[in-house]
């Protein structure tokens, strides 16, 4: 998977959602890996507010995904917006 940029919670969420789906996974499915109901899969994939960190780090590492922290790009919020 290439990498992205992930401002705001509903992009990394589509992040997420990208990455199941490549995955072949179902919310049920990814959520059944790391012990979490479909609806909390389906809050974290949609940026909800209040998701735990673990949870985030959880599903990270059931998709074969970890979270990188580097300077911020200069890109302006609209083009990485238009990523999605």
């Amino acid at each position: 998977m290439p990498q992205h940029i992930a401002r705001t919670e509903r992009q990394l969420g589509a992040i997420l959602r990208r990455a199941r789906k490549q995955a072949g996974l179902t919310q049920s499915a990814l959520g059944k890996n790391i012990h979490l109901r479909q609806g909390t899969v389906s809050r974290l994939e949609a940026g909800a507010p209040a998701v735990q960190l673990h949870t985030l780090m959880e599903a990270l590492a059931a998709l074969d995904l970890e979270l990188v922290v580097r300077p911020r790009s200069k890109a302006s919020a609209a083009d990485i917006e238009s990523a999605f």
